[in-house]
């Protein structure tokens, strides 16, 4: 039997035991080390960040400031500049990693598959042709070609522009 390493996911295990009740999308942007916390972009009443977990490279997040679940409970200024973040991180995205196409939507809801529940936030995840192999079915396991890191440096000039 082969082993793939994967030292990265104990961050991540820790850090949702580690969770007392805190909202990451709430906490990240109240910090001012945006790099550190992978945040893109500030708007008024929304802002862009990376997934520290992504499911492919350029893995994208706009989320209200504001702590809400519901798309109802946005007021029209916050769910306008919502989903022109959206669009927004989908032409940046196409413009810099040349994807193919975007699996873009909400999971509302734990059971609809939301880790982060109380706090709406819309994916925006680039795709290409091949980026799907048998690693996630037979391994349980995602490969993510590029390095977080590397994705925000190449990223985040373009939310600047």
């Amino acid at each position: 039997m082969k082993q793939l390493w994967a030292p990265w996911r104990m961050a991540y295990i820790e850090q949702a035991r580690d969770n007392n009740g805190g909202c990451i999308l709430c906490d990240k942007p109240g910090g001012t080390r945006d790099e550190s916390s992978l945040i893109l972009f500030r708007g008024r009443s929304n802002f862009v960040i990376m997934n520290a977990y992504p499911y492919n490279s350029g893995h994208l997040m706009v989320a209200p400031l504001a702590h809400i679940a519901r798309l109802s409970l946005l007021d029209d200024a916050t769910r306008h500049e919502h989903f022109d973040l959206v669009s927004r991180c989908a032409d940046i995205l196409k413009e810099a990693l040349n994807p193919a196409g975007f699996n873009i939507g909400l999971n509302l809801g734990r059971i609809a598959g939301a880790g982060v529940d109380q706090h709406l936030h819309t994916h925006i995840v680039p795709r290409w042709e091949g980026d799907t192999n048998f690693m996630p079915v037979l391994a349980d396991t995602r490969v993510v070609n590029q390095a977080i890191a590397d994705t925000y440096t190449r990223l985040a000039p373009l939310f600047k522009a």
